[in-house]
């Protein structure tokens, strides 16, 4: 566990910051205070085909990134800004190693241009974009965004946040029984807050009903007066854009 408190921490990233030297010992210490949150977030992915020390070079790539990227004037706490860095690089390595034989490369463009559109939107906006809005600065017709949307999470969404075979088991025995298991309380608390302050009031009521009550989609839909459909797309949506804000 971190040995610093809130405030000492960010004094060593003011210092930091102040160094001519951005690659010297205080980085480097401020790496080393942080493994075991990029140990946590790598055995999330454990049993998924890829060697554990392959995930946590990445997750360790990520807390490289949170290091030299945080702003310690900023009110989001490191620890919750390095987690989402470092589940992003993490999830990313998952995609760039499926697109290839997961979705087919017309899919594959069209969705990296919505994400571009959607980014350049929102700038513009000062919010997320709407589907139609999307469509209009793409050019093509609002099924294809959707579709492009669906697509590109479709591994992310289903495949990496669906628990692996004996994974709840194992995440209940962290809890109980790891020395990195206050990182699963971050998590599910710091990591997740500041993105969804940022969400429309429709979109955050949806992801409450869904993870925080546990409602299905059909009961959502009725709960909300929309479809199932509408409510599986505002869904996907809305985890994309919440990803997509992580890595900003």
């Amino acid at each position: 566990m971190p040995t610093l408190s809130e405030e000492e921490l960010r004094e060593r990233f003011r210092q930091l910051r102040a160094q001519d030297d951005s690659h010297g010992p205080l980085r480097d210490e401020l790496i080393t205070e942080f493994t075991g949150l990029a140990a946590y977030f790598a055995r999330r992915y454990d049993r998924r085909g890829v060697p554990r020390e392959d995930l946590h070079q990445v997750a360790m790539l990520g807390l490289v990134n949170a290091v030299d990227r945080f702003d310690p004037e900023m009110e989001t706490r490191f620890v919750s800004f390095a987690g989402r860095t470092i589940d992003g690089e993490i999830k990313r390595f998952f995609r760039d190693r499926t697109w290839s034989v997961r979705m087919p490369r017309r899919l594959q463009e069209l969705h990296l241009r919505v994400r571009r559109a959607s980014e350049e939107l929102s700038h513009e906006l000062g919010r997320p974009p709407t589907v139609k809005e999307l469509a209009t600065h793409v050019g093509v017709d609002t099924d294809e965004v959707l579709a492009a949307l669906d697509a590109g999470n479709a591994y992310r969404a289903d495949s990496l946040d669906r628990p692996a075979p004996g994974e709840e088991e194992r995440r209940t025995e962290l809890a109980a029984t790891d020395a990195d298991a206050p990182f699963a309380a971050i998590e599910h608390k710091s990591l997740v807050a500041d993105l969804l302050s940022s969400l429309p009031d429709r979109e955050r009521r949806i992801l409450e009903l869904r993870f925080v009550h546990e409602m299905s989609q059909t009961e959502i839909a009725t709960e909300m007066g929309i479809s199932q459909m509408h409510v599986s797309r505002l869904l996907r949506r809305t985890v994309e854009q919440l990803r997509e804000r992580a890595h900003d």
